[in-house]
């Protein structure tokens, strides 16, 4: 008799995989790349090994669609930045997952009309963005929009590279959606035109305020409404929520600062006050800067501490996990504000860890902390969102109970 899995159903091995994952992460952007490999060659294989275990029904095209998407992410690293079959790859790995996911459901693509008039009009439409989409050429030297986003979320100082994960996860979420979208007969609604009014308003706003991130909304809204002028009114309502995840795609770690520098004040302030509890009594802060009474370590709390970039991720991955497993609007509520707290937590832990680490075996030794253990911060987040959810799960509101009349 096998035994069940206790952790959330997941299998001890499965939980390794994530661990594995956040190494590859923490190192993905390091000056050593020979161990990023290492780390993405075994979070690929020991990925493999899950799927196979979990689905044994995986198809050989399936196999080989998980083989071009590990291809195509690995060859989205900063070394390869620039060349321009790398955005043509993502591209086919794009149209890959939509072949995959449609023969994966193919009673409910069969149901569904006007597809080919839907596929027209969307083939079009990127191509008006591929070759009239980017109104900057003074950043990246291609007409099309697609290239810039590309550039923005292969940039490794642009924190952004959660941005190639949202449309996979969207089409993802299409799927486990499909039967609630066609649970209303689809069928032409032409009101929704006035979302590509908008788009193509969106897009010229852009050209002239010279800010490509207005044509993105533009390109999404568009698509947003290009759904609805085939299939209704019906499937707008339907589909709002995967549409709703491509805000993530918009690159705004850019205008950020506004919001970094006060994470940076939070975090070194709650750092400062935990080190005094005895971590390091001598501990001092000077704005976001730490060190100790005899300056023998120093750190400061940089953009890059701030929590911006797991802030972001979390963000999406609570928003995600809050709209699939709750139904009540505040518990999604709750899951989507916690991302803050979250990350604000998971940098305090890692520079905790740090200092302890520091005043332990000196600031080498701690510096080698800041570098190597990034992942913390995001391991510590996730856990407690997993708490939470937990306890969102167990929580039930209580009726309110009617006064009863007892009688003698």
């Amino acid at each position: 008799m096998n035994k069940k899995p206790q952790f959330y159903g997941l299998w001890p091995h499965e939980i390794i995989i994530f661990v594995l994952a956040a190494l590859a992460w923490n190192y993905s952007n390091t000056s050593d790349p020979f161990l990023s490999e290492v780390f993405y060659g075994a979070v690929f294989l020991a990925a493999l090994s899950v799927l196979w275990f979990r689905c044994p029904e995986l198809r050989s095209h399936e196999i080989g669609f998980l083989i071009l998407l590990s291809v195509t992410f690995y060859f989205s690293g900063t070394e390869f930045r620039g060349r321009p079959w790398c955005l043509i790859l993502f591209g086919g790995a794009l149209a890959g997952a939509v072949a995959v996911l449609a023969y994966r459901c193919l009673d409910e693509w069969r149901q569904l009309p006007n597809k080919w008039f839907f596929f027209t009009l969307t083939v079009a439409w990127v191509v008006l963005f591929a070759f009239l989409g980017n109104p900057t050429f003074s950043y990246v030297d291609s007409p099309s929009l697609f290239a810039w986003m590309f550039n923005i979320y292969t940039f490794p100082q642009m924190d952004e590279q959660h941005g190639m994960l949202i449309p996979f996860v969207v089409l993802i979420l299409f799927w486990w959606k499909r039967k609630e979208l066609l649970a209303q007969p689809p069928q032409l609604w032409w009101p929704a035109i006035g979302f590509v009014v908008v788009a193509l308003l969106f897009h010229t706003l852009g050209y002239v305020a010279q800010q490509p991130r207005l044509s993105v909304i533009g390109f999404l809204v568009g698509l947003y409404g290009l759904t609805g002028l085939a299939w209704g009114k019906h499937w707008l309502k339907a589909s709002f929520f995967p549409f709703f995840l491509f805000m993530f795609c918009i690159p705004i770690a850019e205008f950020a600062d506004p919001l970094t520098m006060p994470l940076r004040l939070v975090v070194s302030r709650i750092v400062e006050m935990v080190a005094q509890l005895g971590l390091a009594p001598d501990l001092l802060r000077e704005g976001t800067k730490l060190y100790d009474a005899q300056n023998t370590f120093g750190y400061e709390v940089a953009a890059a501490c701030s929590g911006i970039r797991s802030l972001v991720a979390l963000l999406a991955l609570t928003t995600i996990y809050g709209f699939v497993n709750f139904k009540a609007p505040w518990k999604r509520a709750v899951m989507m504000l916690a991302a803050v707290p979250l990350a604000v937590l998971g940098n305090v832990v890692r520079l905790c860890l740090t200092i302890m680490v520091a005043e332990m075996f000196g600031q080498s030794a701690g510096k080698s902390v800041e570098t190597n253990f990034g992942f913390i911060t995001f391991a510590v987040a996730v856990g407690c969102v997993f708490l939470l959810a937990r306890w969102l799960e167990k929580s039930e509101l209580k009726p309110i109970s009617e006064n009863k009349i007892v009688t003698p």
